[in-house]
């Protein structure tokens, strides 16, 4: 007589559902093999087990068929298992959640779970179980955040290691985070991958282009991420910066900027108030700064927030002891104080990072074990921003007020720190297996968008007269001279140097928008400002058409949305009008012609107003810091320079 077994609840229930709670009886029949089944012959299988002996001998495939109830009941207990397993799993979860005060994983203990395990529910409960789940959280998120009353996170705490002389503040520190520098969770959280906005093959791509090119134009934002895998588990904002940004210098998945900018923006949108951020995150607001130029400014302006907020600005006294993690931190500052500056002083805004001791110290960062040819990159550009920051500090951004004679030393001083910066670093750099001969190059391009930027100010409050003009003095003439020859030099390598040519599409905002106030630079001197100092018109106007060429060269392969396309588009429409014949240059300089075709409105606004640079909204108005000189009169063939 055989012993039915007892049926797991969850088997049982099934049955219950067909209607029939008996097992299905199993015979001769449904244990024959297929083969057998099909010749009609006695299928001889040993104790059940396949194969039987007539497929084993003449070698063919043997397999039973099942009945479909069994396959259900089979598949019901296992379902019972793994509902088994998660529930362990969660209590588990919520125990530890108790333990480190994790609310996020605490919410998993309120959760409805099952009761007992030896009670599974079949198929069917569970899944509504799942749904009931899904609908509860949709609707604890939904409701309206008047009747959400914000909890107590605040206390008054004292660290017993410390003394007396401590930072004010710290005395009050919010609750759960006493103490520690970041609360950031360790586990994955949801990016643009695990959401299958972009898929795993197209991130790694992605990834690789940033990695292995992008990233070493600005001293390895990424620190000690090389992988996909360490970016995703560290923060998926720098994971979503970093797609975002390969896919606008991505030839074969350029198409995945928009989505990928889209996702970068509302991640953006919800960390601003978040207090679950690291210095990840930080890397990954920067890596955005650096090169998406509608959202530079606020991104820089959150990542200085962050870094004052986890206390970046500190790492440098730990790094100064050997220790790793604080040198990480410095370095970090030095890239958002870095970034900050490109988009400040060259915008006409006073910087957010301040100069204090960490950037006095800059260069016995490089005296660490932990130092790298990158790092003393890096170091080179805090020093020249320095410099730079200084010079804003001193001339301010009035460009209608002429530059004061008792404050002209102070500009020559300035110009010979710049002097003094560049024989430093000049010759400190080799070849980068990743960006070829850039950092030796980029020290001179840098060199001359700072002195051009500095000896610009020689042109502040300089009236025209068409009637008596006012010419310079010998010592501004010698200084604006020099701003011209760095206008020209920059230039000068964009035409000539085809390796600097293919960094174009790669390096950051700043190198697009000093290129475009080089170019604006010229024309305005040599269109308005020839008779006053000693330059070659004819010249310039020859070196800025063969730059524009070169630029038109440059994006035609670039993705669309990249500013420099803009600029190219722009400045060529502006050269189309500044373009003299050479027998009528000096004819036109003084004369006008009725008959001369005027721009449209926005061309002068995009080329005279150049602050923002926010082009995705095609050309906005934008309020300008060097060009607003007294450019009233002007030769009618250039009418976007007579603003």
């Amino acid at each position: 007589m055989d012993i039915e077994l007892p049926s797991p609840p969850a088997v049982s229930a099934l049955r219950e559902s067909f209607g029939d709670r008996k097992p299905p009886d199993i015979t001769r029949k449904i244990t024959a093999c297929v083969a057998c089944r099909k010749q009609k012959v006695k299928c001889h299988m040993r104790e059940g087990q396949m194969p039987c002996s007539r497929c084993k001998k003449r070698g063919l495939p043997c397999s039973v068929n099942r009945s479909l109830q069994t396959l259900l009941e089979d598949d019901v207990t296992w379902k019972g298992a793994v509902v088994q397993k998660m529930r362990l799993l969660e209590e588990a979860v919520a125990k530890i959640a108790a333990k480190v005060d994790v609310s996020e994983l605490q919410a998993v203990q309120a959760a409805p779970g099952i009761q007992d395990g030896s009670s599974s529910p079949p198929a069917e409960a569970i899944n509504e179980e799942v749904i009931t789940r899904e609908v509860s959280t949709s609707s604890q998120t939904s409701q309206p955040k008047e009747n959400i009353e914000p909890s107590q996170t605040w206390e008054v705490v004292m660290d017993p290691r410390g003394g007396p002389a401590s930072i004010p503040a710290s005395c009050v520190s919010e609750s759960g985070k006493a103490g520690l520098p970041n609360n950031s969770s360790t586990s994955r959280r949801p990016d643009l991958i695990s959401t299958g906005l972009i898929s795993l093959r197209q991130a790694v791509a992605l990834f690789e282009t940033y990695h292995l090119r992008l990233d070493h134009f600005l001293y390895r934002i990424l620190g000690d991420h090389i992988s996909l895998d360490s970016v995703r588990l560290a923060s998926p904002l720098l994971t979503t910066a970093v797609c975002t940004v390969a896919a606008l210098h991505s030839h074969s998945l350029g198409h995945l900027f928009e989505t990928c900018y889209a996702e970068y923006k509302n991640l953006i949108a919800a960390q601003i108030f978040s207090t679950n951020v690291n210095e990840d995150d930080v890397r990954g607001l920067c890596v955005g700064a650096f090169w998406l130029h509608g959202l530079s400014w606020a991104l820089i302006g959150n990542a200085v927030r962050i870094a004052s907020d986890i206390n970046l600005h500190s790492g440098i006294y730990k790094a100064l002891k050997g220790d790793r993690d604080g040198y990480l931190q410095a370095r970090l500052y030095y890239l958002v104080y870095v970034c900050d500056h490109h988009f400040s002083i060259a915008y006409g805004r006073p910087p957010m990072s301040r100069e204090g001791f960490i950037i006095e110290s800059a260069s016995r960062l490089l005296e660490t074990e932990h130092a790298t040819e990158d790092d003393a990159r890096l170091i080179s550009q805090v020093k020249e921003w320095s410099i730079l920051g200084r010079v804003f500090d001193t001339f301010g951004v009035d460009v209608d007020t002429p530059i004061s004679p008792p404050t002209l030393p102070l500009l020559r001083r300035y110009s010979i720190s710049l002097d003094t910066w560049f024989a430093d670093w000049n010759e400190s750099f080799k070849m980068n297996q990743n960006v070829g001969n850039y950092p030796q190059k980029g020290v001179s391009f840098h060199f001359h968008f700072a002195k051009l930027y500095l000896c610009s100010h020689a042109f502040r409050g300089v009236p025209i007269s068409e009637v008596s003009p006012q010419y310079m003095s010998s010592e501004l003439e010698e200084i604006a001279n020099s701003g011209v020859l760095s206008a020209m030099s920059i230039l000068r390598m964009i035409v000539s140097d085809a390796e600097f040519r293919s960094f174009m599409n790669g390096l950051p905002l700043y190198f697009d928008t000093m290129l475009a106030f080089a170019v604006v630079f010229l024309l305005k001197v040599a269109t308005k400002y020839a008779f006053m100092i000693r330059i070659d018109t004819v010249k310039i106007l020859s070196l800025v058409t063969e730059t524009v060429a070169a630029l038109q060269d440059i994006t035609q392969s670039m993705h669309k949305h990249h500013i420099l396309v803009v600029i190219s588009k722009g400045l060529e429409r502006l050269l189309s009008r500044c373009q003299m014949p050479t027998h009528t240059v000096h004819e036109t300089m003084h004369h006008s012609s009725s008959a001369q075709e005027q721009p449209p409105v926005f061309d002068a606004i995009w080329m005279e107003n150049m602050a923002s640079f926010d082009f995705q909204t095609n050309f906005p108005d934008m309020d300008d810091w060097w060009l607003h000189y007294n450019t009233s009169m002007g030769p009618p063939l250039c009418p976007e320079t007579s603003r």
